[in-house]
């Protein structure tokens, strides 16, 4: 099995819709890395590895490496444009990453302890305003998931951004541009049967 976080790819010498069309019809995805050091470099990608790779959800918020015609580029993942209607990725963004310097990028939350929360024993119902949060840190501590513990929160609460702790070395972006961007990641509601039963 391949390395999930290795794309292999061949540089593209052409750029433009008519270009990006015959590389669909080849069964291929257009892509751009760009940004760091170097100038953008317009790549192809096999499709269907393309579909294997996205198919897990640490590519997504994970340091991967690019290899074009053998020299490996460290990215991640910055864009994936998909078909409206077809099971087609049309193209993808990767940004260039230098191990020293940090870096913003989108994280999945994942939520524990839902159901033994405290609003959760009273049959609370958890709904989530957010299923990522866009972090700041060195490549090095990008961590594949952030974990949001609800053990605490009862009817009528929420979780904020403020709540969820981190893994060292890392930042929510949202939170460093001051105390009003404090925005609610999930709230406890009561449910049909837990009115009920207070009634």
């Amino acid at each position: 099995m391949s390395n999930v976080f290795e794309f292999v790819a061949e540089s593209r010498g052409q750029s433009g819709k008519s270009a990006a069309r015959r590389a669909r019809r080849a069964g291929n995805v257009p892509a751009v890395i760009y940004g760091g050091h170097g100038e953008p470099q317009m790549l192809l990608l096999n499709h269907n590895e393309v579909i294997k790779h996205l198919a897990h959800e640490a590519v997504y918020s994970h340091v991967l490496g690019v290899n074009i015609d053998g020299k490996t580029e460290r990215v991640v993942l910055k864009g994936v444009q998909r078909h409206p209607a077809k099971f087609q990725v049309l193209h993808m963004d990767f940004l260039r990453v230098t191990m020293s310097e940090a870096l913003k990028v989108h994280v999945p939350l994942h939520f524990v302890n839902e159901q033994t929360s405290v609003g959760g024993k009273k049959g609370g119902i958890v709904t989530h305003a957010m299923i990522d949060v866009e972090v700041s840190c060195l490549p090095a501590a990008l961590p594949d998931y952030i974990e949001v513990d609800l053990g605490g929160l009862d009817i009528g609460e929420s979780a904020h951004l403020s709540d969820i702790v981190l893994p060292a070395g890392v930042e929510i972006v949202a939170l460093a541009q001051g105390s009003e961007h404090d925005h609610p990641v999930a709230s406890m509601m009561a449910s049909k049967a837990s009115k009920d039963d207070a009634a």
